[in-house]
C-alpha cells in the first residue's frame, strides 16, 4: 500500500492540553485520545476524541450520524476516522472541530441492498463539544484527504476522506444500486479465465481482484459513469472511504473526470477465404411471429422492443459478414416461416438486399422442409441453438445432427452439428468441415443437487453436468454424427464455462484446441460479470481444423456497454445488442 498522510501529523491529546483538556481528569472526565489508537481494542469505558467533521454518515435505524477525522496517532495501519452516533450529534456539520466524549463500539453501517453487513468504529455521543482554540481550530481544518496512489489497506482507512492519484479502470454499472466498480491498475479477471477453479493460482487472481476493487457511489457519481463502457478511465476521485457488502468502498464527494474508453466502430478483420461467428443472442423472441404474443417469456416486451432488437442483431451480424453462423439463446419455436430463426434469415437478406448484395441466408435444420418440427424442438426448452450461412458461399451437406440425451434438452440445450463444403466461383466445392453449436447449462444454481451445487471454488453451480456435457459432447462428435467423414470440425457457442474451467478442460484434453490460443490472440474476453473479464463464448478446433486457422476476433460491441445501450434503453447501432460478444474466425476452406 502507498498512502501518503497529510503533511499535518500530531497527537490531538497534546493539543488539547495546550487549550481545555488538562483539568478535565481533575474534574473525573476521560482524557482525550486519538482516533487510531480505539480501531483495535476499542475502550468499554467512555473515551474522548477530537476532530474534524467530514460527512454526514446516519446510523442504520436513522438517527444522527457524522463521521470525524483527527490528525493521526503516527500508525498508518489505523483508521484515523470514526462515526458519531446518537441525538447529541444532530447539530454537527461539516467542517466543524468538536470533542465528543461517549462510549465506543463497532456498528453497522446502513444496509446498501445485498451482500453482508458492514461496520464502522463509532462512538455513542453522550456529550459534544465546540473545540474553541483558534490554533486548534485553524490545524484541525486543515487536514486534507489521504493521498492514495495504489490500492491500499482499506481498513486503515475507513471513514477517512482519502483521494485518489492515480487512474481507476471502470469495471461495471448497477444504476439500481447507484454504485460503479472500478480497479486499480488495469481490469479485473475472472479466476476461472487464468487458473483452474480451486488452484492457488485462481485463488490468488480472486484476492488481488478484492484488493484492487473498490465500488464508487454517491450523488457525485454523476450520470456519465452510469453511461460509459467497461474500460472507461475515472480521475480525479475523492471522498469517504466506506464499505459496501464486504468490499471496499468510496462514497464520493466530487465527480469524477471521465475518459471514456472509445467503441471499436469497426467490425474485425480477420484473414482467411471463409469467415465463421458465434453469437449468443440473449434472448431473441418474435412473439407469434405476427406481431402479437407479447410480451415474450424471456426476450422482447413489445413488438416494438423485439423490431429494435432485431435490427440491432442483424446490423451486428451483417456487418461481420460471416459465411456461417453459429446461434445461441435463439426462440425454439420451429422452423416454420413464422418462427424467430426463418424471420431472422428474412431480415438479414433485407440488409443485403439493402447494400446491393446476395439475398442467400439460408439456416440449417434437423429435418427435411416442411420440417415436422413445426412449433418447438429439438429439446424442450424455451431456448436452442441454430446456424445460418450464406447459400452461394458454402453448402449444406445433408440434414443437421442433434444430440438427445443426458443433459442436453433436460439441462444443457440439444448441441447441433451441420457439416458444409465451401463453394467457389467456378462451382468447385473444398473439404467437408463440420460446424457445432452448443450452449451448456448455466451458472444459476436453481435446482442445484449434489456434485452440481457450488463448490466454493469459484466455478458456481451445475460444473459437474457441464463437464459431463464437454464429454459427451466431444464423444458424439466422434462418431461422425453428419457422416460427412470430415476431418475439420469445430465446437463453438456458449458454454458457460470460462477458459480454465473443467468442461473446457476435458475438452482440451481430449484434444480440441482453443482458436484464440491458436491465433495469439492476447487476452480474449467475451463476457463481462460483476466486472470481471472473461471467455463463457469458446471457438475449439480439431487439430485438422486448427491447421487451416487463419484468424481469431472479438468485437466488443456489447460486454463493455452499459444496458442503457441495449434495445429497451433505445440505444441505435449494435451496441448492446446482446450481453455476449460475437466471435469471429477465419479459415483457408476454399477449394483449390
Amino acid at each position: 500500500m502507498t498512502r501518503i498522510r497529510p503533511a499535518l501529523a500530531f497527537a490531538p491529546c497534546l493539543l488539547l492540553a495546550a487549550c481545555a483538556s488538562a483539568p478535565r481528569a481533575d474534574r473525573g472526565e476521560p482524557a482525550t485520545v486519538a482516533i487510531g489508537s480505539l480501531q483495535t481494542a476499542a475502550a468499554a469505558a467512555p473515551v474522548r476524541v477530537a476532530g474534524v467533521v467530514t460527512a454526514a454518515l446516519p446510523g442504520a435505524d436513522g438517527q444522527p450520524g457524522w463521521l470525524l477525522q483527527d490528525a493521526g496517532d503516527g500508525d498508518a495501519a489505523t483508521s484515523d476516522a470514526i462515526w458519531v452516533l446518537g441525538p447529541a450529534a444532530a447539530a454537527l456539520a461539516p467542517g466543524q472541530a468538536v470533542a465528543v466524549a461517549g462510549t465506543v463500539r463497532r456498528a453497522a453501517l446502513p444496509a446498501a441492498g445485498k451482500g453482508r453487513a458492514d461496520t464502522l468504529l463509532a462512538i455513542d455521543a453522550a456529550q459534544v463539544e465546540p473545540l474553541r482554540s483558534r490554533s486548534l481550530d485553524k490545524r484541525l481544518q486543515a487536514l486534507a484527504p489521504v493521498a492514495v496512489t495504489a490500492a491500499p489497506d482499506w481498513n486503515a482507512l475507513a471513514g477517512m476522506r482519502v483521494r485518489i492519484a492515480v487512474p481507476l479502470t471502470l469495471a461495471d454499472r448497477d444504476r439500481e444500486r447507484g454504485t460503479v466498480e472500478a480497479s486499480f491498475d488495469g481490469p479485473l479477471w475472472q479466476p476461472g479465465e487464468r487458473a483452474a477453479p480451486g488452484s492457488e493460482a485462481a485463488r490468488a487472481v480472486a484476492a488481488d481482484n478484492l484488493r484492487r476493487r473498490l465500488t464508487l457511489s454517491g450523488d457525485a457519481l454523476g450520470e456519465a459513469a452510469f453511461a460509459a463502457r467497461s474500460g472507461s478511465r475515472l480521475d480525479a476521485l475523492e471522498g469517504i472511504a466506506l464499505a459496501r457488502d464486504g468490499r471496499p468502498g468510496l462514497r464520493l464527494e466530487r465527480a469524477p473526470q471521465l475518459q471514456a474508453a472509445p467503441r471499436p466502430q469497426q467490425p474485425p478483420r480477420v484473414d482467411g477465404d471463409l469467415r465463421i461467428a458465434a453469437f449468443n443472442l440473449e434472448n431473441l423472441f418474435n412473439g407469434d411471429g405476427r406481431g402479437a404474443g407479447f410480451p415474450t417469456p424471456r426476450g422482447a416486451r413489445t413488438e416494438a422492443e423485439f423490431k429494435a432488437q432485431l435490427a440491432k442483431l442483424v446490423e451486428t451480424i451483417h456487418a461481420m459478414n460471416p459465411d456461417v453462423a453459429a446461434l445461441m439463446e435463439l426462440e425454439n419455436d420451429g422452423y416454420g416461416a413464422d418462427s424467430t430463426l426463418a424471420q431472422l434469415v428474412a431480415a438479414l437478406d433485407r440488409a443485403d438486399a439493402a447494400d446491393g448484395g446476395a439475398q442467400d441466408w439460408r439456416y440449417a435444420a434437423p429435418c427435411k422442409q416442411p420440417c415436422a418440427l413445426a412449433t418447438r424442438g429439438p429439446g424442450g426448452d424455451l431456448i436452442r441453438v441454430g446456424l445460418i450461412y450464406r447459400g452461394q458461399r458454402v453448402a449444406a451437406r445433408g440434414l443437421a445432427a442433434t444430440l438427445v440425451q443426458g443433459p442436453f434438452g433436460t439441462h444443457a440445450r440439444v448441441p447441433m452439428a451441420q457439416a458444409f463444403q465451401a463453394l467457389g466461383a467456378d462451382g468447385r466445392r473444398g473439404p467437408a468441415f463440420v460446424v457445432a453449436a452448443n450452449h451448456f447449462k448455466s451458472k444459476g444454481c436453481r435446482d442445484a443437487e449434489g456434485a452440481d451445487r457450488d463448490q466454493n471454488d469459484g466455478a458456481a453451480c451445475w460444473n459437474a453436468l457441464r463437464s459431463d456435457s464437454a464429454r459427451r459432447l466431444d464423444a458424439w462428435l466422434k462418431t461422425d454424427p453428419t457422416r460427412s467423414g470430415a476431418a475439420l470440425t469445430m465446437i463453438v457457442g456458449d458454454l458457460n464455462a470460462y477458459a480454465q474451467e473443467q468442461p473446457l478442460r476435458e475438452l482440451y484434453a481430449a484434444g480440441w484446441q482453443d482458436a484464440f490460443a491458436a491465433a495469439k490472440v492476447a487476452a480474449p474476453y467475451s463476457y463481462v460479470y460483476d466486472g470481471e473479464l472473461g471467455r463463457l463464448d469458446h471457438a475449439l478446433l480439431s487439430p485438422a481444423l486448427a491447421a487451416t486457422l487463419r484468424g481469431a476476433a472479438e468485437w466488443h460491441t456489447n460486454a463493455d456497454e452499459p444496458e442503457s445501450a441495449g434495445y429497451r434503453g433505445g440505444g441505435a447501432g449494435p451496441w448492446r445488442s446482446s450481453d455476449h460478444d460475437p466471435v469471429l474466425l477465419g479459415f483457408d476452406l476454399m477449394p483449390r
